[in-house]
């Protein structure tokens, strides 16, 4: 009896201890280099549409075609990219609603969180959450974790509630749905995955001027400055994204960076590679702003959205070119460089194979 006691308080120390460690980022980390050998195609490839052989049970649920994303368009972009702005050019576009950053905190769906607050910088935008009038249900999904933990999803991962929550908002659009995402750069494979009809524009940006922009005025963090000094101004969630992201990428390591800049271009980087490879569009900012009436034109083909359906005038009025190449009163290209080139070098390292 004694020793049964001892091994069920045994157990149960060493399960509570696991409990605990799994709840920090240094156990999480352990555990995905335990399961990094995962092999998702050991998984059979099971048909679940199969009939099963007794008349009494019911049928294979069929999938609605807007279940599987027919019609629906997907826009993704690192933060400070120019995707407002195709989620604003959307919003102006006949037959659609698009929705602006399902997945934000602020819960566009619910008044008592969303507040009314505007970011200056959007321009021409007086709301983010018209589109979201009606979609209470949203809520009974909606996670917060959402914006920070599990921020890589591959076609394997399994998320009931982000799911029935995109769903509801592809059920709920007049007309075609768009969702202009900025947290689901490195979950578009189960994106595409479970909808496998819908169309992906990626937006990216210079990444000098993007990190420019996410500061917001340049003169908050100085070239010279360190990570362990950047949480303050860390607006759009770098640290955040590096800490969950380590795990599969562990050069995103805060104590490895010599400057911010560094993990701003890793996941620059990544995010470009991620979003080229399962685009059906990609397009620069940069381009879309110069040459506003041609990006239209090869990203309505791309989406097939009939052009002569829409005000081409009106939507190149929402296009406000902002001032480019503003890195370049930041710190000097050779600074920028410096720091690119190392990252690419370590990005060479790591995905490196062989021949």
């Amino acid at each position: 009896m004694p020793l049964r006691w001892l091994r069920r308080k045994l157990r149960e120390s060493i399960f509570q201890l696991m409990r605990r460690l799994l709840a920090t980022d240094e156990g999480r980390t352990m555990l995905a280099e335990s399961l990094r050998t995962r092999n998702a195609a050991l998984l059979p490839d099971l048909d679940p549409t199969t009939a099963a052989p007794y008349r009494e049970l019911p049928s294979p649920v069929p999938l609605d075609p807007r279940a599987e994303g027919a019609g629906t368009i997907l826009v993704t972009g690192r933060f400070r990219s120019g995707s407002t702005l195709i989620w604003n050019l959307f919003r102006h576009m006949k037959g659609i609603t698009s929705y602006y950053e399902p997945l934000n905190e602020r819960r566009w769906f619910d008044p008592a969180t969303r507040g009314d607050r505007v970011d200056p910088t959007h321009r021409q935008v007086a709301d983010y959450w018209a589109e979201y009038d009606g979609l209470t249900e949203l809520g009974r999904h909606y996670r917060l974790e959402w914006i920070s933990r599990d921020l890589y999803m591959d076609e394997q991962s399994w998320d009931p509630d982000l799911l029935a929550y995109t769903r509801i908002l592809i059920a709920g659009a007049k007309g075609r749905a768009v969702l202009q995402f900025n947290r689901v750069d490195f979950r578009l494979a189960w994106f595409r995955h479970h909808f496998p009809r819908c169309k992906i524009v990626h937006i990216y940006r210079h990444p000098r001027d993007q990190w420019c922009s996410a500061l917001l005025d340049p003169k908050r963090f100085p070239p010279n400055g360190t990570v362990q000094e950047f949480g303050p101004v860390d607006d759009f969630y770098l640290l955040l994204w590096c800490r969950d992201l380590r795990v599969l990428f562990p050069f995103l390591a805060e104590e490895t960076a010599a400057h911010p800049y560094q993990l701003c271009y890793y996941l620059w980087k990544l995010s470009y590679l991620f979003g080229r490879r399962q685009a059906d569009h990609s397009l620069s900012m940069e381009k879309l702003v110069t040459e506003p009436e041609s990006e239209l034109g090869r990203l309505f083909a791309a989406v097939e959205i009939d052009p002569a359906m829409q005000d081409m005038n009106a939507l190149v009025k929402l296009i406000e070119k902002p001032r480019l190449g503003k890195w370049k009163e930041y710190a000097p290209e050779d600074w920028f460089r410096r720091h690119e080139d190392t990252c690419e070098r370590t990005l060479a390292d790591f995905f490196y194979h062989g021949s």
